[in-house]
């Protein structure tokens, strides 16, 4: 990360000088503006250090495990370095060990705990740092662990409802998928040879005959067309929300769909109150906890709507009305950030929302898998029925044909 000199003046007029690291002057001189200071003169005078190497993502479950152990060691009074060396080599993940053991090299050279996971962008989230570094700043590193802990046990629960849900109804959907295949590329030519010795040309056939046979030559003779009409979607997909306007896009379309949409949204404010929460109880300042949930909410319309409610708190406005106004916190969410504004219990009112909405949501997905199982099994009959329909009609006219010669010979 490139280090700067900096002069700014403060608010009384006077002039300071010093030195401070970050990715570009803009981040620099916005982090002076926030603050109420007027940057008079900013020098690079140490450029970017090569890339820090990479070992990948952790699971969430092995962080907070990580987080738990060691908030104990901590709390026992073993120092980071040794609690760092102790937990890289009990962990199971090799991806996690090495990073602990680049950690801990950084931290008993002289960094802070916080600066060294800093380095592990890929590891350690925003959320995780701010809440390490306000867990050093105020002596408690471990009650801080703990409640990152926490957070992380949460957000794996949900997300393992939410995978749980999905199992039964993806299986059944590869499921008929599978057959469809099976009988459009293997049973229907077959059957379509069977009507031609029959004796039957392809305009005596039945529209949903004709259909479905030329839905199987076109599987057949043109399937790399199929496979690559997919892949240029899928990709021209991900090309289109990599970029800022795509992500916006497909983020509020997610939040409009019918069903799934309502079930998004609840997720986001789960993890929105849940993190939220999290920070402030841990003292990070407002300011800085919301910036930090809007990267993390999971949808980038909320977290626009977050930034907003942060530069109208700058402004001295209170957290709920941005919020409200944005159409997109219910009023029972306001409500209760209001009231716990009021009283001095932001925190403990946050946690509750995520509470009621992470129930919201184990409810909406056992109801939606309910609704989801037999929909898919029904559209799985129609499917498989059309096809024996469609392949048995000809085969009825055959029939119909030879029992009424038969007739006209008696």
């Amino acid at each position: 990360m490139p280090v700067y000199s900096y002069t700014f003046r403060d608010a009384s007029g006077g002039t300071q000088k010093g030195t401070a690291d970050a990715d570009s002057e803009e981040i620099l001189r916005k982090r002076f503006e926030e603050q109420g200071f007027t940057i008079t003169e900013l020098t690079m005078i140490k450029a970017r250090s090569p890339r820090q190497k990479q070992y990948g993502k952790v699971k969430l479950g092995h962080l907070s495990v990580f987080c738990r152990q060691f908030s104990t060691m901590v709390d026992a009074g073993v120092s980071l370095v040794r609690c760092l060396d102790v937990l890289g080599h009990q962990t199971s993940d090799p991806k996690l060990r090495k990073i602990l053991s680049d950690i801990g090299e950084r931290v008993e050279g002289g960094e802070s705990l916080s600066r060294a996971m800093q380095r592990h962008p890929k590891t350690f989230s925003n959320l995780f740092i701010g809440l390490i570094k306000a867990g050093e700043v105020g002596g408690v590193l471990e009650e801080s662990l703990q409640r990152l802990s926490h957070f992380l046990e949460k957000d794996v629960e949900l997300r393992r409802k939410v995978k749980s849900a999905m199992t039964y109804p993806t299986l059944v959907a590869i499921m008929a998928v599978g057959i469809t295949t099976f009988l459009v590329v293997w049973f229907v030519p077959q059957w379509a040879a069977i009507l031609t010795d029959l004796g039957l040309k392809a305009d005596q056939l039945p529209w949903p005959t004709k259909f479905l046979i030329d839905v199987s030559n076109a599987i057949q003779h043109s399937w790399y067309f199929v496979l690559g009409g997919i892949a240029l979607i899928v990709v021209a997909y991900r090309m289109f929300v990599s970029t800022r306007f795509g992500r916006r896009v497909a983020d509020r379309v997610r939040l409009k769909l019918p069903v799934f949409g309502k079930l998004h949204h609840k997720v986001c404010l789960a993890r929105f109150s849940r993190t939220m929460g999290t920070l402030l109880t841990s003292g990070v300042p407002i300011l800085q906890a919301i910036e930090t949930v809007a990267g993390t909410v999971g949808n980038t319309i909320m977290s626009d709507a977050l930034m907003e409610a942060r530069a109208r708190i700058r402004e001295g406005d209170r957290i709920g009305d941005p919020l409200e106004n944005s159409k997109l916190f219910p009023p029972m969410v306001v409500h209760m950030i209001g009231i716990g504004e009021e009283s001095g219990s932001l925190d403990f009112m946050l946690q509750k929302i995520a509470d009621f909405y992470e129930a919201e949501v184990e409810a909406a997905l056992a109801s939606l898998t309910a609704a989801i199982e037999p929909l898919m099994i029904v559209s799985l009959g129609f499917v498989v029925g059309f096809i024996v329909i469609a392949m048995f009609l000809p085969l009825v006219d055959v029939i119909s044909k030879l029992s009424s010669g038969e007739g006209d010979d008696k």
